[in-house]
């Protein structure tokens, strides 16, 4: 059973997104980065990395396949239950980078809160049906090795 069928067997949001966490940490793990985690779950950011003395704030997601072939998508704002109706509030200033499990493809990638979108994010990884390429977010430029490995020479 590969990765997409599980997280379609798994149902709940919040099932997912645990799974997606445990997914992302292990795979920073096995790079040898070092991975903190908030001691309460109210932080903005899900985990917290070190690499080269530098901390980067992460916020993980799930990203599912997009509106057009070829692409996934993921959400840049939360949105918390509250008695009035929901509250939508975005990352910027609280966190560094959205890291991402791509479950189709079974890749992690760690897009920079400023390269993401106001609500979504659309990163494609194969090219567009009318061979558009401009203005494009390929999933090479943010596939978790290459993102780390720009880090790690800066």
């Amino acid at each position: 059973m590969s990765r997409f069928e599980q997280y379609d067997r798994l149902g709940e949001p919040q099932k997912r997104g645990q799974a997606t966490e445990a997914i992302v940490t292990a795979e920073l793990i096995a790079r040898d980065v070092s991975v903190l985690t908030p001691a309460y779950d109210n932080e903005p950011y899900d985990l917290v990395v070190r690499i080269d003395d530098e901390f980067y704030r992460l916020q993980i997601k799930t990203a599912y396949d997009g509106r057009n072939d070829g692409t996934v998508e993921f959400r840049t704002r939360s949105v918390r239950t509250k008695s009035e109706g929901y509250e939508r509030e975005g990352y910027e200033g609280e966190i560094d980078y959205f890291a991402v499990l791509n479950v189709r493809m079974e890749e992690v990638y760690l897009v920079p809160i400023d390269d993401a979108g106001a609500a979504t994010t659309t990163i494609r990884y194969e090219p567009a049906a009318n061979n558009n390429r401009t203005n494009v977010n390929w999933h090479t430029e943010y596939r978790l090795d290459a993102v780390l490995d720009g880090l790690g020479s800066e």
